[in-house]
């Protein structure tokens, strides 16, 4: 009833304002919802954006070095050896003087010699020993078949004998041998000439001296040397 006395523009303003009102109600749950949805979706969305960051790993401790993966450090206190270079072949002294012999291609007969003898035990023991060791062209300046005979098991005796005669106890290098008698380990004397820069043994020829052993010294001579003859 009041607002049929109302001026006319009133009525429009109110009904205006009535109209405003309603929208206002009928719209509410819709922008409530689209609300909800967005902040909804904002936040099931946040972990997914988390998940694509990259974590940046953490620098190692200071003063911690790190070794690569598949790589061992190199042990403290030892280089590497350069490149092409051979180590180095052990020196004559450290082999006794069968090792010797039987390595040096000229001392083939003699290092069989030893092994019929049975004398390889013996020159590889602590010594120290003194050998003049004949040479294979020194055995095979002897009488034909001389060396067949004297590896024969039946005359091992002589063979010994014959051996032993070419050894000398003690290690005796050629600035020590001095011209005179040298008592053998055969227990017959050999007679030891130095002149002019030149040794002989018994006769033979020191053609190579002082070829160090670990138990002794090898003199190479060219010639094979026999005890004298038992005297009666």
């Amino acid at each position: 009833m009041k607002n049929q006395n109302l001026p006319s523009w009133m009525k429009q303003l109110t009904g205006f304002a009535g109209i405003i009102g309603a929208s206002a109600l009928i719209g509410f749950p819709a922008w409530a919802h689209i609300t909800s949805s967005t902040n909804v979706a904002n936040a099931t969305q946040t972990p997914q954006v988390a998940g694509n960051v990259k974590t940046t790993a953490s620098p190692a401790p200071t003063g911690v070095s790190q070794t690569p993966t598949g790589t061992s450090p190199a042990p403290t206190g030892t280089s590497p050896a350069p490149t092409g270079v051979s180590p180095a072949a052990p020196t004559g002294a450290t082999k006794d003087i069968v090792a010797i012999a039987s390595g040096d291609a000229q001392f083939k007969t003699l290092t069989k010699a030893l092994g019929s003898a049975g004398l390889v035990t013996t020159l590889q023991g602590k010594g120290p020993f003194t050998v003049f060791a004949p040479t294979d062209a020194a055995f095979a300046a002897l009488p034909k078949a001389t060396v067949d005979d004297l590896l024969k098991p039946a005359n091992k005796a002589k063979l010994t004998k014959i051996l032993t005669y070419h050894v000398v106890p003690g290690a005796v290098l050629s600035t020590s041998l001095k011209s005179g008698d040298v008592k053998s380990v055969e227990g017959s004397s050999l007679n030891v000439a130095v002149s002019a820069g030149k040794v002989t043994v018994g006769g033979a020829n020191v053609v190579k001296a002082d070829i160090k052993a670990s138990n002794g010294v090898i003199h190479v001579i060219d010639k094979v040397l026999m005890p004298p003859a038992p005297t009666r």
